[in-house]
This record gives structure tokens, sequence and C-alpha cells, in this order.
């Protein structure tokens, strides 16, 4: 099995409680000393995972960023759901996606992530053709949200958007030049909420798929928000609906 390689504190963190038999190497900065090393290596001595000592160079020849804090590991994959289809079999509550059309930068799709675990989505969706996967600096910038949130990249955004709509799910798409924002939206339903790329948004065939639009509102100068803000607006307004109810 191919190992895949997770660094910074957060990520690590979350892998080292969720999964520690996982963690296959872990290596540490041997010159780092401060209390947050000293707490992390603490858990690390309680779950009997063997630290391989490194320094700066050698961790970030591995990681290819200088951001790996002193820490990295090279871990097993995490079992998840095989399939968005076997996911949506197993949900109790209401299903509440996330589908991200043309995002492609790592960075916005760790943000995403991150803010899709945090307000309780049940999985974030991805065109195979149109968007990252998973990667080292992913994993970073989600702070341990992709060992947990389901990722799944389809062969065909259209046609996955019209299964779901055959699941009774809701597709509530997000533009500008929406008639009706956001907090109009009726989110206590089974929803998919679809956002586009910063600055081309959702392409046309996306958006025809979509059962409704919403637009945030814009009360400043600027013109728009980064996705994975835009992302937050609107799944904690699905959760506080939701929570309200």
């Amino acid at each position: 099995m191919s190992l895949k390689l997770l660094f910074g504190f957060h990520a690590v963190s979350v892998r080292l409680k969720v999964a520690p038999k996982s963690i296959k190497e872990l290596h540490v900065d041997v010159s780092r000393r401060d209390q947050r090393m000293r707490q992390f290596l603490a858990k690390v001595g309680d779950a009997g995972i063997r630290v391989i000592e490194s320094d700066d160079d050698r961790l970030q020849a591995m990681c290819g960023t200088h951001r790996h804090q002193g820490v990295a590991a090279r871990v097993e994959a995490i079992a998840q759901a095989k399939s968005l289809d076997d996911l949506l079999d197993t949900l109790t509550d209401p299903p509440l996606l996330l589908v991200l059309d043309g995002v492609t930068d790592p960075h916005n799709l760790g943000a995403c992530l991150r803010v899709a675990d945090g307000a309780g989505a049940h999985a974030v969706i991805a065109p195979k053709d149109h968007a990252v996967g998973i990667n080292a600096t992913v994993a970073k910038v989600a702070s341990g949200a992709a060992e947990t949130m389901p990722y799944f990249m389809v062969t065909n955004l259209a046609r996955t958007l019209t299964e779901l709509k055959e699941r009774d799910i809701w597709i509530i798409g997000t533009s500008d030049d929406a008639p009706r924002n956001v907090y109009a939206a009726d989110m206590k339903v089974p929803t998919a909420l679809v956002l586009g790329a910063e600055g081309d948004g959702m392409r046309q065939l996306t958006r025809k798929h979509c059962d409704e639009l919403v637009s945030i509102p814009m009360m400043g100068s600027v013109e728009s928000l980064n996705v994975s803000v835009a992302s937050g607006v609107c799944l904690y307004e699905a959760r506080r609906q939701r929570m309200a109810s």
C-alpha cells in the first residue's frame, strides 16, 4: 500500500487522534523544543509511535515547503466510503453536500474542506477534470479536515447532480446575479450547495443543473468572496437553519 505525506501540527495531530496505527513514519525536527512540540511529542509517546529525528533541511526536502512546522508523517490511507452513493445510503440526517466546480488551487480546496468539516457537511464533491486532488498542501491547509471530510472526485459533474436530484436532494448554486440571496433559501431539506471558482464561477452546464440560484449579499466595495469564505457563509447558514428547526 502506498503511503502519503502529511505535515504540520494540525494535519498530523488529527491523524494521531483518529487513526494512530496508520502512521508508519513520523519525522520531527530535533531542534524544535517549544511547548507545542513537547505537548505533541507527549501525545506521540502515549500512542507508542517511534519518532525519527530529522532537521529542517530534511523536512523541507520531504514536504517541498518550509512550512512543515517541524513535523511530517508518512501514513496509510484511512478507509472511507468507497463512493458517494455508499455514503448517502448510510446517512440518517438530511444530506448537506458542498459541490466545488473548477476549484484548482490546493489552498482553496484545503480551506473548503476545513469549513465543510466545521459546518457539519457530509461530503465535498468535485469533477475530476476541473479540480485539485488531495495532496500535502491541501492536507496542511485543511488542518486535519482532509482526514475526516469525504472528498469525491466524479467523472461527470452534471450527471452526478442529476443523480443527486433523483435522491430528492435540492441543488442550490451560487451566482452574483441570482434573484434571491442565500438567506432566503430553504436548506433544511436535503441540500447540495454548488460553488464555482473565484472569478469564473460555475460552468454554464453546471449552472443549468441547479434547481435554484442564490447570491451572497455584498455590502462593501469588493465584488466577490474567496470560494472558501463563500462556502463558509452558505454552509453555516444551512447549519443555522437546521439547528433552529
